[in-house]
């Protein structure tokens, strides 16, 4: 892996130097545009609107406009004039318990290496986070741009998400959290029920993207000018019933699909690692149907 950022960590007078790496990759198809008919690449000219001349990319600065219409430009001399605190280091603010920061703040997530010098004081910080259960609330300037985020133990490393300021979190607005909604005794006991049926220990290795799996066939198939995989028939509507019903029905489903499971984990270990096998994608999972 390739280091984003290199600075330390500031924790009280203690001084941690740390290097940043990127900790998430999607694994996504990148399409280009292309000419249907030759398959050549669609490209774009950066042209002027005042001029109407192509403009390098070493004269292209930013831009931001102003409500009346005016646009103020930009230079990299404007960004290093801002009074804010640019060097590369991480300032630990507060301490707090992990249930108290909601996930809708988080953004991206780093891995943090301590440089050669700096492993005790590493190993010490991710120690005392880890026994204590706190997560570490920091900030960081990163590419010129001040970000709040947090720091935490995960296995051996000091894991970084950086999170999004409270006015960057939109407020929901919905007509139906102004209604009086009434939920019987009955259903809400019903839902717990399933809830409980429903209930496990996560293992992100148990899910499959199937998506991308029929996609990725796809493409091989038309690289290879094969037969095109067909898509499956789309399920036709269930009968309508009542929220109790379906309730009553899910709990039932979900009961026998755990006692089908638990009967295949008691015959060995043949049908359990037959099932993990899929789940590492090689062939697309059986989605349930939906209540």
């Amino acid at each position: 892996m390739r280091s984003v950022w290199r600075g330390a960590i500031s924790f009280g007078l203690v001084t941690i130097g740390v290097r940043l790496y990127t900790a998430t990759e999607e694994h996504d198809f990148r399409f280009h545009q292309v000419h249907r008919e030759d398959g050549g690449r669609i490209r774009y000219k950066r042209v002027c609107q005042v001029c109407g001349e192509e403009v390098a990319f070493a004269d292209i600065a930013k831009g931001y406009e102003l409500d009346d219409g005016r646009v103020v430009v930009m230079d990299a001399e404007d960004f290093e004039k801002l009074p804010i605190n640019t060097d590369h280091a991480i300032d630990v603010l507060e301490f707090v318990p992990a249930e108290e920061i909601d996930p809708i703040f988080f953004q991206k997530s780093y891995y943090l290496e301590p440089d050669k010098a700096a492993t005790r004081p590493y190993v010490l910080l991710r120690t005392a986070l880890e026994r204590s259960g706190q997560l570490a609330v920091v900030k960081i300037t990163v590419r010129q741009r001040e970000t709040l985020a947090m720091l935490r133990a995960r296995e051996d490393l000091l894991v970084m998400h950086t999170m999004l300021w409270p006015d960057e979190v939109r407020k929901p607005d919905f007509e139906f959290l102004d209604a009086d909604v009434e939920v019987r005794p009955q259903e809400l006991r019903m839902a717990s029920s399933l809830v409980e049926s429903m209930a496990g220990s996560f293992d992100p290795g148990e899910f499959t993207d199937d998506y991308t799996v029929a996609l990725q066939r796809l493409i091989e198939a038309k690289a290879e000018g094969a037969e095109l995989p067909e898509q499956p028939e789309a399920e036709q509507p269930g009968e309508v019933i009542d929220l109790m019903t379906a309730l009553e029905r899910s709990v039932e489903q979900a009961r026998s699909a755990r006692g089908g499971s638990a009967a295949k984990a008691k015959s060995g270990g043949k049908a359990a690692s037959g099932e993990k096998g899929k789940a590492a994608g090689k062939a697309p999972k059986k989605k349930a149907k939906p209540a």
